[in-house]
């Protein structure tokens, strides 16, 4: 599958959030990931659906909403109407699964299931006649910044082993850069969000191409 960049805005300047999407946006960005956070499912506290509806307005990227939200069936119809085209949720939450990630595909979204570095695939199993992707976090989701847990790698690559006769995409998040992204890349991954080693560098343009190109 073709590699696609998703730089996270969380790591962006949100004093000029929209200059810097349309900076990402030129750089070759695929898509932007959105990392929802509620400040119970894990400790921080970002934003929501109205934030996300205006930056529908802002560019054409499709956007990638990763909930990290105890509730996401109580939100899911919002993140819809805001006009994301990806939608995960994550597999430690009480939600049923089946039945909401059909709710997302009805919506013509695609549904996606996120995974913590703790947490067993063998729930994911079950569920991979749902989804159009996996979310598999490199670090413990809440704040950015944080080092790719290499341990994340061999996930990788049982996820891709899992889905090898699929048409389901294996997005990785969480301390990606170059060394990071060769990992991810060669386990099976094809989705890379990267937040501060994009939204740090003078060179949008060149990490972007560069992180799609190891």
């Amino acid at each position: 599958m073709q590699t696609k960049i998703a730089p996270s805005i969380l790591s962006a300047n949100f004093i000029n959030l929209e200059a810097e999407i349309k900076q990402v946006e030129k750089a070759g960005a695929d898509m932007l990931h959105l990392d929802i956070m509620d400040g119970h499912f894990v400790p921080n506290l970002t934003f929501g659906p109205g934030l996300v509806k205006q930056l529908r307005k802002t560019t054409n990227l499709p956007l990638d909403a990763h909930l990290m939200i105890t509730n996401p069936t109580s939100f899911i119809d919002k993140f819809i109407e805001s006009g994301v085209h990806y939608i995960s949720f994550h597999i430690e939450t009480d939600s049923e699964y089946k039945k909401l990630l059909d709710r997302i595909r009805k919506s013509n979204v695609k549904a996606g299931i996120a995974i913590n570095p703790d947490t067993s695939l063998s729930k994911v199993q079950n569920i991979l006649d749902y989804i159009d992707y996996v979310l598999i976090m490199a670090v413990h989701p809440g704040f950015g910044g944080q080092k790719y847990i290499e341990d994340c790698t061999q996930k990788i690559q049982e996820i891709s082993a899992m889905i090898s006769k699929r048409n389901i995409e294996i997005e990785v998040d969480g301390g990606i850069n170059y060394k990071t992204a060769i990992l991810a890349k060669e386990a099976g991954a094809n989705i890379l969000v990267a937040g501060e080693f994009i939204f740090s560098s003078n060179n949008y343009k060149e990490v972007i191409q560069g992180l799609r190109n190891v």
